[in-house]
């Protein structure tokens, strides 16, 4: 039986402990300063919004984890002893026969004179949400920098409490590094419709000091002055690499691993946001800091663990979010610029807050990839049509089969096969028609 220390109670270090339980009987513990119980970090939001409160966020009572043999300890660990397999957390000792890194991520700061000012923070850990409870009390304004989903979060959480938020977004567009531009537009829309003042290429150029260590606002690049008293700094985030930085552990930007999530040092693993893979599959990335990567690097890492090596192979990229009331999912590739050798089909509602658009081969019309706004589809069915390199005409004669809106909502596939058969005449497919029941409740 191994003694198993994970660092790090997110969702890739849970779902670790969790299925190595499943498959061994090792000894297994857990280890976080953040928090005593493992939680959903993209709950945070709906906590300070009131639609939750903060034991709902926990996937798990608190008696699992004791009636699961899966210790969780408290602590900050200070340093890690490779020789002797020993982690020091102030005076106490931990020994380890195998550690699995499960750090997570840390917020981006660039060096802004006044960004460690009292009112300017990040979203990322629950000791994040408790200050920004205390530094949005009674404010009259606040100023987000950087145009990722963090970012627009935290104006959906601020725009609940009635508070009157500018928007600073150094693209022409909201998270114009990932969105082509039609989307990206239709989110720019979205935003301004909900009061959200979206100033499109401006930069932070610094936050400015009450004279007290209080911010009272901030200056761009163009010499603007905006006065506020929240600053929130959501400039995306790097792999939390701190406490193996300058150590026999080798690092690039994240934790370095092989396909089977092993480090340079023996029975040292790294999952989840802090991992970078060495030689990643050619349709992913080498950082992946989301849920369902974490998720699966904590599965795959436990059957190593349990005496099945299994190598990491997440298979087709996809990602989920939601801009206020418009959700979105993604499937395969993309781009915010459509490659050379691949076109694009876009549908937009005539609302303008529903879109569809699929990258396909210009020779070979297989699709590479597809993002959906305002519309729910199927994960399994998209992942099966990517794996299988279905093309753009069986896609979409067969997109009603992907819907996954509830029933009596309106469906919007027989608008978009129109308009595939409007720009592809010469390979026309059958038009979908609603049933009854779903025509008179749209």
């Amino acid at each position: 039986m191994k003694k198993i220390v994970i660092l790090g109670n997110g969702i890739a270090g849970i779902t670790a402990a969790r299925h190595i339980r499943k498959n061994a009987d090792h000894h297994i513990t857990v280890i976080s300063g953040e928090s005593d119980h493992f939680f959903s970090r993209t709950a945070l939001m709906y906590i300070y919004m009131g639609h939750m409160k903060y034991e709902h966020t926990k996937p798990y009572e608190d008696w699992f984890w004791e009636k699961n043999k899966i210790n969780l300890k408290r602590a900050w660990i200070d340093r890690i002893d490779f020789d002797q397999k020993v982690l020091h957390a102030g005076e106490e000792r931990i020994s380890y026969d195998a550690l699995i890194l499960a750090t997570g991520s840390q917020p981006n700061k660039f060096g802004w004179p006044g960004q460690d000012l009292q009112g300017v923070q990040s979203l990322y850990h629950l000791q994040d949400l408790e200050l920004m409870e205390q530094n949005t009390r009674n404010i009259r304004r606040a100023v987000i920098v950087g145009g990722g989903l963090i970012g627009v979060e935290m104006a959906e959480m601020l725009h609940s409490r009635n508070i009157p938020v500018t928007y600073l977004i150094r693209e022409e567009h909201f998270w114009g590094n990932m969105l082509p531009k039609e989307e990206a537009t239709l989110i720019d829309n979205h935003l301004r419709e909900h009061g959200i003042d979206l100033r499109s290429q401006t930069e932070l150029k610094a936050i400015l000091d009450d004279g007290n260590g209080q911010v009272k606002g901030i200056e761009t690049k163009d010499g603007e002055t905006i006065d506020c008293e929240f600053v929130g700094l959501t400039v995306g985030v790097h792999p939390n690499i701190a406490l193996v930085k300058d150590s026999p552990v080798e690092t690039d930007k994240g934790i370095l691993v092989d396909d089977y999530l092993q480090t340079n040092i023996e029975d040292i693993f790294a999952i989840g946001d802090c991992a970078q893979l060495r030689t990643p599959q050619s349709h992913r990335r080498a950082i992946e800091a989301v849920w369902y990567a974490g998720r699966m690097m904590g599965e795959t890492v436990a059957s190593t663990l349990a005496g099945k090596p299994t190598a990491y192979r997440p298979g087709i990229w996809f990602n989920s979010a939601k801009f206020f009331d418009i959700e979105y999912q993604n499937y395969g590739q993309v781009p915010a610029e459509c490659p050379e050798d691949c076109d694009d089909f876009y549908w937009q509602c005539i609302d303008g807050k529903k879109c569809l658009k699929i990258i396909y081969e210009k020779d070979s019309f297989k699709v590479r990839g597809v993002n959906l706004f305002g519309i729910r589809s199927r994960h399994e069915v998209w992942d099966n049509w990517l794996s299988q390199e279905k093309t753009l005409q069986e896609i979409i004669a067969d997109l009603p089969k992907a819907n996954f809106d509830p029933e009596f909502f309106k469906q919007w596939e027989g608008e978009i096969q129109k308009k595939y058969n409007e720009e592809f005449p010469n390979h026309p497919i059958s038009i979908r028609k609603p049933g009854i029941l779903k025509r008179l409740f749209a």
